[in-house]
């Protein structure tokens, strides 16, 4: 599990944007590395997601993030397991070393 934020960055959180960067070039490293093996290592980057987190966000911050969100609503968590339930599933046994943006098409 990472964030879009190892993608595209943020002001004020460049440790956080790093370390979230860092774990994409580990993800794909370690496709390359154990695919023989048959271990599959993908990234899951969620985006602007409801939670007591972002509950806490004024209303225009929250609108802010929505006006860069094509889909222009947050993603819940069922959206993210949703697609973590997918990577878990035998549908998913040739899928490795990608990042899956889950973020209503901010990122792209």
């Amino acid at each position: 599990m990472g964030s879009v934020v190892g993608v595209m960055g943020n002001a004020g959180q460049s440790n956080y944007s790093a370390s979230k960067a860092g774990l994409i070039g580990f993800t794909k490293s370690i496709a390359k590395e154990f695919g023989g093996r048959n271990v599959l290592c993908n990234y899951v980057a969620p985006g602007f997601v409801e939670t007591a987190m972002t509950d806490a966000l004024t209303d225009d911050q929250k609108k802010a993030f929505l006006n860069v969100i094509p889909l222009k609503r947050a993603a819940t968590p069922v959206d993210i397991s949703n697609v973590v339930s997918f990577l878990c599933s035998a549908d998913a046994s040739y899928l490795t070393g990608q990042v899956i943006h889950i973020d209503g098409g901010m990122v792209m």
